[in-house]
C-alpha cells in the first residue's frame, strides 16, 4: 500500500510541530492524535484539534486518512484546546451543587433570611413539594450521568466549568430564595393547580428520562458514529415523529410545571431562559441531522412540534 506523509502545522503561525512519516492510509484521526502526543506529551489527545484548514471544523475521531480530501502528503492543523475535564465529572459538579444549595433555603440557614426565621419551616405545603420536585429533578440527573449518558465527546473545556456552575448554581439559589422566603404566598389557584402542575411534572421527568435512555441505546455498542433516534414502544419516545431534540421539549415542560407549581417569577425567567438555551441546541442538532441524513424524517421541528 501506499504510505502517507502528515505534517502538522500550528493553526496560527502555520509553523511546523511534526511531521510523521509512513504513516497506513486506513489510519484514523486519533491515531494520529496519539502519534502527535507523543512528540508532545503536555498535548494529551483530548486537548487536540486537528483540522483541515486553520478556521475549519475539528476532524471527528473515526475519520480515516485516506478519505480525507488529501493527497499522499497530507498537511493537518493543530490548536490546542487548553486543559480538559470529562463531561461525567462536569455533570455531576453542575447537578450537586443545586441540591445542596436548595436545602440551605429551604431549612431557612441562619445566614439567609436572618436569625428569626432560623431553622422554621413554611406553613404551605407547595414549599415541601417544591423541594421534593426540585431534588427530584437534579437526583434524576445525577443518576442519569452516571448510568445512562453516553457522551460523544469526552471532554469539555476546564475553563467553562465555572460559567456552568455559576449558570445552575446561581439559578439554584435564586429560585429557593423566593420559593422559601417567609413572606412567599402560594399559587392563586390552590391546590387544583399544584396538582395540574405536578402531574405535568411527573409525566415531562419520565418523558426525559425515556428520551435518555432511547437515545443511549443508539450507541450501546460504544460507537461514537451519530444515528437517527426512532420512536420505540415506550409511548413517551413517540414525541420524536415530531421533533429532533424531545429530550429538551420534556426538559422546559418540567420548568414549565416547576413555574406554574410554585408561581414564582424567578422561576419563570429561569424557564424562559433555558428555552431559549434549549432552542438554539435543539436548531444546531436538527441542522446537523438534515446535513448528515437524506432520508432524515421531514415532520420533524428542534423542539416544538409543527412550530419551532
Amino acid at each position: 500500500f501506499v504510505s502517507y506523509q502528515v505534517e502538522i502545522l500550528d493553526w496560527k503561525t502555520k509553523e511546523q510541530l511534526c511531521f510523521l512519516d509512513k504513516v497506513e492510509p486506513n489510519a484514523t484521526i486519533r491515531e494520529i492524535r496519539l502519534m502527535f502526543h507523543k512528540f508532545y506529551p503536555r498535548w494529551y489527545p483530548a486537548r487536540q484539534s486537528i483540522k483541515l484548514d486553520p478556521k475549519g471544523k475539528s476532524l471527528r475521531d473515526e475519520e480515516i486518512l485516506q478519505h480525507l480530501p488529501v493527497g499522499t502528503t497530507a498537511t493537518l492543523y493543530f490548536k490546542d484546546l487548553g486543559p480538559q475535564i470529562g463531561w461525567t465529572t462536569v455533570f455531576l459538579i453542575e447537578y450537586t451543587g443545586p441540591l445542596f444549595i436548595y436545602f440551605l433555603f429551604y431549612f431557612r440557614m441562619p445566614f439567609v433570611y436572618g436569625l428569626d426565621e432560623r431553622f422554621t419551616s413554611s406553613p404551605h405545603p407547595v414549599v415541601n413539594l417544591a423541594c421534593i420536585c426540585h431534588s427530584f429533578h437534579y437526583i434524576k440527573r445525577l443518576i442519569e450521568t452516571v448510568f445512562v449518558h453516553r457522551f460523544s465527546h469526552g471532554t469539555m473545556p476546564l475553563r467553562n466549568i465555572v460559567k456552568n456552575c455559576l449558570y445552575y448554581w446561581g439559578f439554584a439559589a435564586w429560585l429557593a430564595y423566593y420559593i422559601n422566603h417567609p413572606l412567599y404566598t402560594p399559587p392563586s389557584y390552590g391546590k387544583k393547580q399544584i396538582n395540574f402542575a405536578v402531574i405535568m411534572f411527573l409525566l415531562c421527568e419520565a418523558g426525559n428520562f425515556s428520551i435518555h435512555v432511547a437515545l443511549s441505546d443508539l450507541r450501546r455498542n460504544g460507537s461514537k458514529t451519530r444515528k437517527i433516534p426512532y420512536p420505540t414502544k415506550n409511548p413517551f419516545t413517540w414525541l420524536f415523529f415530531f421533533v429532533s431534540c424531545p429530550n429538551y421539549t420534556y426538559e422546559v415542560g418540567t420548568w414549565i410545571s416547576f413555574t406554574i407549581m410554585t408561581q414564582c417569577v424567578p422561576v419563570g425567567l429561569f424557564t424562559l431562559l433555558c428555552f431559549i438555551q434549549m432552542t438554539i441546541w435543539a436548531k444546531d442538532k436538527h441542522c446537523t441531522y438534515l446535513r448528515e441524513f437524506k432520508d432524515y424524517p421531514s415532520l420533524r421541528m428542534p423542539i416544538i412540534p409543527f412550530l419551532l
